[in-house]
């Protein structure tokens, strides 16, 4: 057939387009690669037809095989019945029925019927000459089409056949390593001594110390390059061999640590946007990318090895690795908390850091104390070291969710941590603009005289820069410190307010009491009055121990002389409650509270002096004076320190010393209203006890006293002791190490006369007879002792 389809012209071709010729080429490609396939499922076809016949193997049915089967039938028939008793007529017929190879012979594999038309049926020579052999050929190779070469002849394909892997002889391989590897299994493994099993725990674990040590000092040494090996480093954490496990997951989470604390940039990593990724930049950019990528991805999978193995010895689950036993699980979690606490202290810029608080805060209340502990003493550092307040604020919000959450029942030392936060009255009343630094600039008529107009233009630019630069070190910074540090207090503030509110009858009262007194200077002036009528229910409730009652004294105080002095507020009540709880202290257990005490005298009288009355102050300072008689010396300096303070602030209060001077009425001491107990009354003779005291500086205290507490002369007390306040003196001579201080000083007794000899006090004859008694038999002499008197006369 002729082909009528006509070739385009070259103008034709001008004018189609290139998409519509790429859809050409590409569809012709299609075709060939279609019709391509077509032909190898074909072939497939017929390769799958040819080993399915082959694998159907008939029977042929050959004139040697009859004469055996014949052969063999007769020797059976000749061993399962005599010959004697077959006749030879039956002999006969059965071998012709032999010959004829009827349903003996027959192909049984074949789905035939027996009795078919005689057409069907053919002899199984030809049968099986019909079936394609199956020849020993090589296996057909895939060839590998090639560019054809062009020649006078016309177009010579070229290919190149495939190389293929001798698949069988791999295989002989595998089966013998397997063989070899059963026969190895097979052999039983050599008993080891105990030495000799300690000796190759040692080697296996001094192999993977110096591992440990490679990978982090390649690590450390250039973190950019080998950022991989940290991969590599932590993947020892699943360390299988139960005899070092536990030594080396242990190392490898300490070290991990301590790599991160090192290697970790001082910002955090934020990821990367689809646009940022999809610019180009330049290697160095790149470089420092991958770097951040791989660096934030490992520290978040070992973060996650650490939780785990938190979880896992909580949940007290053994896995079934079994590399590990129950009892090590303890350890490894302690290390890993340890890593978690240094971690959130050390970086508490970057990734994950709110993770880290959300594992660590729950900890806090765990039943091990060693674990508890650590972290306490992780929030307190991280406080303390928190000069912004990012850290400090999340820390409290979890720690909030925490008392909420379980519904108060928390140690109290969860709520005490709030203690150590870096939140004072200046950094929360100083204006930003006061403390941002203010500079003069140039006025306007000087520039004209002084400079040119392009140093004025220079000029005006560095103003502009200088301004944006003050703004956004000094003046932002400190708008956010004051934010932070308001949200903060509000969420401990609320979290205070719950439990006076819901849980008065918690262990948490007290932690609470002592959070007030040292907050309560900043809480809102509006809830004053509120919190002072709270805190006077809990007072006369009685439900109280005496050190939560001297906090809630003290923390009314506290909101009295801040923001609450402009309040017309007289608290006669709070000053009635500690003056007649005061002598429930003592000597034992209760001397530690003393400090508390001093504290609220401080407040009370010193910060309040102009709204105290002569007769309370009075009736204080005779209290104090009896109550420093029951307590250990280094309360009673204390105490004597603000008696001194009281002489000192408040005037006739030497009335006390004066043993002459007379009021109106009697002193009542058993009275518990410092108003009416006419303390103007008594005198200040405990002073007199005092001055004997076995401590040396209570007797200096008692006789400074007893001069009236005079700031000079001889009465006047040193330097050391007068600017000193009454609770650091009270810490300073605290005795709970038992020792004394100042230490006593050692009394050195006089020598006396040593005597070497005791011939002294005996006579020289005596002292003969006694030596002579000691070496030998003595014969016995009447002494003559008025022979040595006469002598002793005449002379």
């Amino acid at each position: 057939r002729k082909n009528t389809k006509r070739v385009p012209s070259f103008r034709k071709l001008l004018r189609t387009s290139q998409i519509k010729l790429d859809n050409k080429l590409k569809n012709k490609q299609y075709k060939q690669k279609s019709a391509a396939k077509k032909y190898r499922k074909e072939q497939k076809k017929l390769r799958e037809a040819v080993r399915d016949a082959i694998s159907r193997k008939p029977f042929p049915l050959e004139e040697c095989k009859k004469k055996q089967v014949a052969g063999k039938y007769e020797e059976e028939e000749e061993d399962a019945l005599p010959l004697d008793m077959m006749d030879e007529d039956d002999l006969k017929l059965i071998e012709d029925l032999a010959q004829k190879a009827s349903f003996l012979t027959r192909d049984l594999s074949s789905n035939e019927p027996v009795h078919v038309k005689k057409r069907k049926h053919e002899s199984v020579i030809e049968k099986y000459e019909k079936v394609p052999r199956r020849m020993q050929t090589e296996p057909e190779k895939e060839l590998i089409h090639l560019l054809p070469i062009k020649d006078k002849s016309g177009i010579i394909p070229q290919a190149v056949e495939k190389p293929v892997l001798n698949v069988a002889h791999d295989e002989e391989e595998g089966t013998e390593d397997m063989e070899e590897g059963e026969d190895f299994v097979e052999e039983p493994l050599p008993v080891l001594t105990p030495e000799e099993m300690a000796a190759q725990r040692r080697q296996k674990l001094q192999e993977r110390k110096m591992h440990i040590a490679a990978l982090a000092s390649a690590i450390l040494s250039e973190p950019d390059n080998n950022i991989k090996k940290l991969k590599e480093l932590r993947a020892m954490l699943m360390e299988q061999n139960p005899n070092v496990a536990v030594i080396v997951r242990k190392l490898v989470m300490v070290s991990l640590m301590e790599i991160f604390k090192d290697i970790v940039p001082s910002y955090k990593i934020r990821p990367l946007t689809e646009a940022e990724k999809a610019t180009k930049v330049k290697k160095e950019t790149q470089k420092l990318r991958e770097f951040e990528e791989g660096l934030v991805s490992q520290y978040k999978f070992y973060l996650e090895n650490l939780e785990q193995t938190i979880k896992d010895w909580k949940q007290r689950k053994l896995k079934k690795s079994n590399v590990i036993s129950l009892k090590a699980y303890k350890g490894l979690a302690e290390v890993a908390v340890k890593c978690l606490c240094e971690l959130l202290v050390a970086l508490p810029h970057f990734n994950f850091h709110n993770n880290i608080i959300v594992l660590i805060v729950p900890l806090m209340n765990d039943p091990s104390k060693m674990i508890s502990e650590l972290c306490f003493e992780a929030v307190k550092k991280l406080f303390k070291q928190d000069k912004l307040g990012y850290a400090s604020l999340g820390v409290v919000k979890v720690i909030s969710g925490l008392v909420r959450g379980r519904n108060y029942d928390v140690r109290p030392e969860v709520l005490k941590v709030f203690l150590h936060l870096r939140i004072k009255e200046v950094e929360l009343q100083k204006d930003s603009e006061d403390i941002a630094p203010k500079k003069k600039f140039m006025t306007y008529k000087e520039k004209r005289k002084n400079l040119s107009r392009m140093q004025r233009k220079w000029k005006k630019a560095e103003e502009k820069l200088e301004r944006e630069l003050l703004e956004a070190e000094a003046s932002e910074s400190k708008e956010k410190k004051l934010k932070l540090h308001t949200e903060t207090l509000n969420i401990v503030f609320v979290t205070y307010f719950r439990i006076l509110k819901k849980a008065q009858k918690s262990p948490l009262l007290p932690a609470v009491l002592e959070g007030l007194a040292k907050f309560a200077h900043l809480i809102n002036v509006e809830f004053f009055d509120d919190l002072l009528i709270v805190l006077h229910s809990l007072i006369v409730s009685g439900g109280l121990s005496y050190r939560e009652s001297l906090h809630c004294i003290l923390s009314a105080f506290h909101i009295l002389s801040g923001q609450g002095d402009v309040l017309n507020i007289d608290p006669m009540k709070f000053y009635t409650h500690l003056y007649k709880t005061l002598f429930s202290l003592h000597a034992g257990g209760t001397n530690e509270d003393i400090g508390i005490v001093l504290q609220c005298l401080d407040v009370m009288f010193a910060k309040r002096r102009k709204q105290v009355s002569q007769q309370r102050a009075l009736a204080f300072l005779k209290r104090l004076s009896t109550l420093a008689l029951h307590v250990l010396p280094n309360s009673s300096v204390g105490i004597l320190a603000t008696n001194r303070v009281f002489m000192q602030m408040f005037p006739k209060m030497d009335l006390l010393l004066d043993n002459e001077s007379q009021g109106s009425g009697v002193y009542l001491p058993e009275l518990d209203e410092p108003e009416h107990c006419n303390a103007q009354n008594t005198a200040l003779w405990e002073l007199h006890l005092l001055q004997r005291h076995y401590h040396p500086t209570v007797q200096k205290f008692a006789a400074h006293l007893i001069a009236g507490a005079p700031t000079e002369g001889s009465g006047a007390l040193s330097l050391d002791f007068s600017q000193r306040s009454a609770t650091e003196l009270f810490e300073e001579y605290c005795m709970k190490g038992m020792t004394f201080n100042p230490p006593v000083a050692s009394v050195t007794p006089r020598r006396k006369d040593t005597f070497s000899q005791m011939d002294s006090f005996v006579d020289e004859e005596l002292n003969k007879q006694l030596q002579q008694h000691i070496s030998e038999t003595v014969v016995q002499k009447s002494l003559d002792y008025a022979k040595h008197l006469k002598e002793t006369s005449l002379s």
